[in-house]
């Protein structure tokens, strides 16, 4: 028997291979119209733009809808929600769309400057954090309030939002991974969390007076109205915007004006540039950004 194979011959072999695993795990079918489909429809629910390279994300994360609603075909799932437009599976749709990337004290230059700025407050301080994800956010903001504000930190309040109902129910929880709390300083881990034992091994759970402090409800910043009351002094809207087009932005800036106290302060993520978006934010620091109706106060970025 002739033991040569020629290269071609092994190469038509992996490529059939692959194939057939390619197959088997695209078990489901979604057409080039189905993708076009989602991706005006989470447009029109939440304002966020898909790009043609998310698809095979998008196949992946929807796939668990279909198989749980025990269908193969993403055109009639797509055909469901949109014959039931109050249905709860939109809110599972959005949720699997939904990317939460988040840290504590991500982006760690804006804490000081935020613990410099409700420092010389005299009410109770308020904070909107709009993109609350799993709680990483507005518990470092909870712990910079406490840090700056001794005892009057139980006076503030801090409003944490996100359209994602899973990641906000985790935030309920307050409980992370032990090796996501060991990053932190150990005077904040001891001051800041509960390490948890037996069953609880390996997890920590935020401290009572600091969830205190953090109210969570669910929000889509495209809603027509957020239910919020104003007099922030400042607000963390943080690597949300890149999900939106330009449109879209200047539309929730223009909102946030008047919800901020005249003094207040725009936190931005690092990838974000609102200058060119909206006349209503001058910079300030960086990707902090302040009202450009108010004096400017740009020699105190750099405290």
């Amino acid at each position: 028997m002739n033991s040569r194979v020629d290269y071609s011959d092994k190469l038509g072999a992996v490529m059939a291979g692959s194939a057939t695993s390619a197959s088997l795990e695209r078990d489901l079918t979604m057409t080039d119209t189905d993708f076009d489909r989602v991706r005006k429809l989470i447009y029109q629910r939440a304002g966020i733009v898909l790009a043609e390279h998310k698809r095979e994300m998008v196949y992946s994360r929807l796939a668990r809808r279909l198989r749980h609603h025990k269908l193969t075909l993403f055109s009639e799932y797509l055909a469901r929600l949109e014959r039931q437009p109050d249905s709860k599976e939109w809110e599972a749709f959005t949720n699997a769309l939904t990317t939460n990337l988040t840290a504590f004290f991500r982006e760690a230059h804006h804490f000081p400057l935020l613990a410099n700025h409700v420092a010389a407050s005299t009410a109770p301080v308020r904070i909107w954090c709009a993109a609350a994800s799993t709680g990483e956010e507005p518990y470092s903001i909870a712990m910079t309030l406490h840090e700056a504000l001794g005892t009057r930190a139980r006076e503030a309040r801090i409003v944490s939002t996100d359209i994602d109902t899973e990641a906000l129910a985790k935030a309920r929880e307050a409980v992370y991974p032990l090796e996501q709390v060991l990053k932190l300083s150990e005077a904040r881990r001891k001051q800041f969390f509960l390490r948890g034992g037996g069953a609880r091994a390996g997890l920590a759970r935020i401290r009572p007076e600091l969830t205190a402090l953090v109210e969570l409800r669910q929000l889509n910043l495209l809603a027509p109205n957020w239910g919020l009351d104003g007099g922030f002094d400042a607000i963390f809207c943080r690597n949300i915007m890149i999900y939106f087009d330009k449109q879209t932005q200047a539309k929730i800036l223009e909102r946030f004006v008047p919800l901020l106290k005249p003094n207040g302060l725009l936190f931005a993520g690092h990838s974000e540039n609102f200058s060119y978006i909206s006349q209503a934010f001058r910079l300030r620091g960086q990707t902090v950004y302040e009202l450009a109706s108010q004096p400017s106060s740009r020699p105190s970025a750099s405290r």
